[in-house]
């Protein structure tokens, strides 16, 4: 098994440092994964750069984490399933929103639910979707802009969920109430 460091400012890449401190800054540590990400600084540049990008899309925070959560849980990511759930807290998005979306369970709202949808077409389909299905989300509210940042969103936890597959990154102790398995039908607190 190939095993991957999780670096600090101390053990990175010099290119990683100065991400690391940004990471550090934002978060008050290093995120796990951005210290696993900092073995490649182009990884984590790009990785931090798509979180910003797609932070200033025209989603509101409760659309944010439906597009995050639903690629997190769609792949099975043990470590941004969690991470997700504390950053969703931090936003203020509403625990009946972050339940349903790890749970996988109906949203409260039609049109979030149209959101999973068809985010989970995206990543399903690898972007091959109906035009039906299009039509469908547009119909729900939502624009061609929003189809679009719909594959930023998965651009950047393609990013995060296949890193953390391959390194199995162990989930930030700040997070460990918030452990996640597929099918578990457990609320958040």
């Amino acid at each position: 098994m190939t095993e991957f460091t999780i670096h600090d400012e101390t053990t990175a890449p010099e290119a990683s440092k100065p991400l690391l401190a940004k990471s550090k800054a934002a978060f008050g540590r290093i995120p796990g994964l951005h210290g696993v990400m900092a073995e490649s600084p182009e990884l984590l540049e790009g990785y931090q750069r798509l979180h910003e990008l797609f932070q200033n899309t025209s989603f509101d925070k409760d659309e944010l984490t439906v597009v995050w959560q639903t690629i997190n849980v769609e792949n099975e990511c043990h470590y941004c399933v969690p991470a997700h759930t504390g950053i969703a807290k931090m936003m203020k998005v509403d625990d009946a929103i972050t339940t349903a979306l790890r749970t996988e369970t109906p949203l409260p709202t039609p049109r979030l639910e149209a959101l999973r949808t068809f985010t989970l077409l995206v990543v399903r389909d690898r972007g091959v979707v109906s035009d039906a299905d299009v039509q469908a989300f547009l119909e729900a509210g939502f624009t061609r802009k929003n189809i679009l940042e719909v594959i930023l969103g998965y651009a950047q936890k393609v990013m995060s969920n296949y890193t953390n597959h391959l390194a199995k990154t162990p989930v930030d102790s700040v997070f460990h109430s918030l452990l996640w398995t597929r099918g578990e039908q457990v609320e958040v607190a």
